[in-house]
């Protein structure tokens, strides 16, 4: 069973050493039928950003465990699922719903990777990088960096990560001693958050130009803001839609004369062989209840091959439910996640 390892502010901590890393959104490993595997590691953020699409961080409202993946586990099933795609595979993108670069064992994670994957890539907003660690996840093989940088100003960048203590001087100082003094390259991923953030994302192009991110990948991502079921919403911010977001970029393009547009960005991805996800959505499978849920009302369970962890809905987790076989049915399945409800 997985081991509860804390309990404060009315959240479960949670170490995952023997359970299916396969089958749910928040950690493991997800196939999405491309020749790319995510990777997550860990839940736990330090952050408290705004527009967060997935509420992470200390003042999350949704949440009711944070989760850190076992990594003699997680390379494991990577690898598992690696072989199972015909190793149709060419990155192994670590990223998460939480902060990857804070899980203890992120340098060995990524070295044992490497072992067999072409490429690994990581997510991260910057600010809990070290040069020390910088070093020892390029001597580990660490091929690219994606930077979550949203603004150079530092103070907007301390409204848009909600939390006092960023300090974006800091996380410019780490991209450009990655780009300069290291073999790893470097992606900027800003969120574009219309009216809020318009001109910044001019500013971190320039800076990125200048500085030389993208040396074997495209330097930037510009992602667009989402308003999601349990994420954050901006006060007083427009939503905008895709054709907006096009636009906006398609300007940038024109104006800096390189690619920004996801469609125009070529990282090698392309459609492959999915991993086999046995259930449908209706089927109604027996689990055993292994852990508190990711969510408020959700517990988390193993199917009878142990080959897949399910997510259960609607059912207030108590420990006295560790153990007990349920009977589910099925209500949302797609690439590798499963979510049911009880039958």
């Amino acid at each position: 069973m997985p081991k509860l390892i804390g309990f404060a502010k009315g959240r479960y901590y949670i170490y995952l050493d023997d359970i299916p890393l396969v089958g749910h959104i928040a950690f493991g490993v997800i196939d999405r039928c491309a020749n790319i595997i995510q990777i997550r590691p860990i839940t736990l953020c330090p952050y408290n950003c705004i527009y967060c699409s997935v509420d992470a961080g200390p003042f999350s409202k949704h949440r009711l465990s944070e989760y850190i993946v076992d990594p003699k586990l997680l390379v494991r099933w990577v690898k598992h699922v690696y072989e199972n795609k015909d190793r149709d595979v060419i990155e192994g993108l670590i990223d998460g719903v939480g902060e990857p670069p804070q899980h203890p064992n992120i340098v060995e994670i990524v070295k044992e990777l490497k072992e067999f994957l072409p490429r690994v890539a990581m997510e991260t907003r910057g600010y809990t990088l070290t040069k020390k660690l910088i070093d020892q996840l390029a001597e580990a093989g660490l091929d690219r960096l994606n930077v979550s940088i949203d603004t150079l100003n530092v103070d907007k960048g301390k409204v848009l990560q909600g939390v006092e203590w960023y300090n974006v001087e800091y996380v410019k100082n780490i991209v450009e001693y990655i780009v300069k003094e290291t073999t790893i390259d470097v992606h900027l991923t800003p969120v574009w958050i219309p009216g809020l953030n318009d001109k910044d994302i001019e500013d971190i192009i320039e800076w990125g130009l200048k500085i030389g991110v993208g040396k074997k990948y495209p330097p930037f991502g510009i992602q667009k803001y989402e308003i999601h079921r349990y994420g954050r919403k901006v006060p007083s911010i427009k939503y905008v839609g895709w054709e907006d977001f096009r636009k906006f970029l398609s300007k940038l393009e024109e104006k800096y004369g390189i690619p920004l547009y996801y469609k125009n960005l070529n990282f090698g991805i392309r459609r492959s062989k999915c991993y086999r996800n046995p259930f449908k959505k209706g089927d109604s499978i027996s689990v055993t209840v292994v852990a508190p849920g990711w969510l408020k009302n959700e517990v988390l369970a193993v199917e009878e091959k142990h080959m897949y962890t399910i997510t259960i809905t609607g059912l207030e987790w108590n420990s006295s439910l560790i153990g007990r076989k349920i009977k589910v049915k099925t209500t949302e399945v797609y690439n590798t996640i499963c979510i049911a409800r009880l039958d």
